[in-house]
């Protein structure tokens, strides 16, 4: 799964708040976005999927 990290609510680098954004294939079950979100250590983790190129 690619995963980036984001600094949300700014337009500067390294200021706002660290996001990340978990592009899947495949849903997943709340427990492993949970997992992988607290592994990740951000409060704010968005999991995001793609359907024929559209993020959905």
């Amino acid at each position: 799964m690619k995963t980036y990290f984001v600094d949300s609510f700014t337009n500067q680098k390294f200021k706002g708040n660290p996001a990340a954004v978990c592009i899947v294939e495949s849903d997943l079950n709340n427990a492993t976005m949970q997992s992988i979100a607290s592994e990740i250590g951000f409060s704010e983790t968005a999991f995001i999927k793609t359907n024929h190129g559209q993020y959905i």
